[in-house]
């Protein structure tokens, strides 16, 4: 069997995903990291009022066109205590920033151009109309479309949602990702392993990565090389109600990888198994009944990278993110020379040499054991290697993924 191409299977992957998970409604406090169902439109106008921009006095700008003037003061307009009368010719009110502007009023006199005396006000320098005044709907009109669904509610979508007066906001549930880790080897951490075991950390970086990527991770646990605790992990997953099963290690072919004999004898309809890629080359797809399987390689970095590559895309799909297949990779130039590349293609663990005004310089890490989880940690972006890319040299341009920013 041929080598299936990282695109492609990412390509399978996405359009084996039956659709977004179901909608549900939660209070905007609580909805920080979710996915938006529906687009969002503002329930009001903001600001609601023409507003101050500063400190300092509603006037007439033609009152204050020659300078100095001298106005009498009749009121004062502070946010949440607006003066709710209008001014006439001759009269300032004394504003603060953020509150509304008086009818009649069309310009703020800034605070450091006034001096005041008891009751009235001394402009020494003229102000032009609409000068430190934010118009109603600056920001946004009611019916203003602002958000759109598969926008995740950051920090900054969500205090939009609030401020256009969204205190429920309509989101997709999240997703239920099974993770299962197997294999003889592993114990958890805490626990003494024996001489020929290690400690398992893939189970809990897999489910990191799922829940930063916006799903309900569901650690199974450790199960052994064992046909009937495999097949029993998959009922639990089952019934669970996962959308997403994601098996770490035995997916390969050896006497002791028996992941997808156990999928098999559960009803797995295989879409594929191994890919061009390196790290992670035996990688499984596959669908069991309402469920998608991905099957990741045991190797701690292999799994990683892989979750990084198709479970995230995965689960963004499963909440409706239109961008889920979005290439995440950004030019940067290469800080060494580089051979060719074989059939696969390769994400090379690599540190950064970064400046404000230039591309990054990517520089590879000399160890690329798919074993060594110092090495993925030290990292800060994996350098992408086309197959069969010619050698290059340093200073060429390249390709890299981030491992410091957000997944959504």
């Amino acid at each position: 069997m041929s080598l299936l191409p990282v695109a492609e299977a990412l390509t399978k992957i996405l359009a084996a995903i039956p659709g977004p998970v179901e909608p549900e409604s939660v209070p905007v406090g609580r909805a920080a990291g979710r996915t938006l169902a529906a687009d969002l439109a503002a329930g009001r106008t903001q600001p609601p009022f023409p507003a101050s921009a500063m400190d300092g006095y509603a006037v007439r700008a033609a009152d204050v066109a020659q300078v100095p003037a001298t106005l009498r003061v009749v009121g004062t307009s502070a946010a949440g205590h607006g003066y709710a009368q209008g001014i006439r010719p001759g009269e300032a009110v004394r504003i603060f920033t953020g509150a509304p502007v008086p009818e009649g009023a069309d310009a703020i006199l800034i605070q450091e151009n006034a001096d005041a005396a008891g009751d009235t006000v001394i402009a020494r320098e003229s102000v032009a109309s609409g000068r430190f005044l934010r118009r109603a709907g600056l920001d946004f009109s009611e019916g203003e479309t602002l958000l759109r669904a598969g926008e995740t509610l950051d920090t900054r979508r969500l205090a939009l949602a609030a401020a256009a007066g969204h205190a429920v906001v309509p989101v997709r549930r999240r997703p239920r990702v099974a993770v299962i880790a197997t294999g003889d080897e592993l114990v958890r951490p805490g626990e003494t392993p024996a001489w020929d075991q290690i400690i398992a950390s893939n189970g809990l970086a897999l489910s990191a990565l799922a829940g930063e990527a916006g799903a309900e991770a569901i650690d199974l646990g450790i199960v052994s090389d064992d046909l009937d605790a495999l097949r029993r992990a998959i009922g639990r997953a089952r019934e669970a109600g996962a959308d997403l099963v994601v098996t770490l290690g035995g997916a390969s072919v050896g006497d002791h990888d028996l992941v997808q004999a156990a999928l098999r004898e559960e009803g797995l309809e295989l879409g594929f198994w191994r890919i061009a890629l390196r790290p992670g080359k035996p990688l499984m797809f596959g669908r069991l009944g309402a469920m998608a399987v991905i099957g990741l390689p045991g190797n701690p970095v292999s799994s990683i990278v892989c979750g990084l590559l198709f479970v995230v895309p995965a689960i963004r799909a499963l909440l409706g993110d239109p961008a889920a297949g979005a290439d995440r990779s950004e030019p940067a130039v290469l800080g060494r020379d580089m051979p060719g590349n074989d059939q696969r293609q390769d994400y090379l663990r690599a540190r950064l040499d970064t400046a404000p005004d230039r591309l990054p310089v990517v520089h590879p890490e000399n160890r690329q054991d798919s074993s060594m989880l110092s090495v993925l940690g030290a990292s800060e972006a994996l350098l992408v290697r086309a197959p069969h890319a010619p050698a290059a040299k340093a200073g060429d341009l390249c390709r890299i993924i981030r491992l410091d920013r957000r997944l959504v």
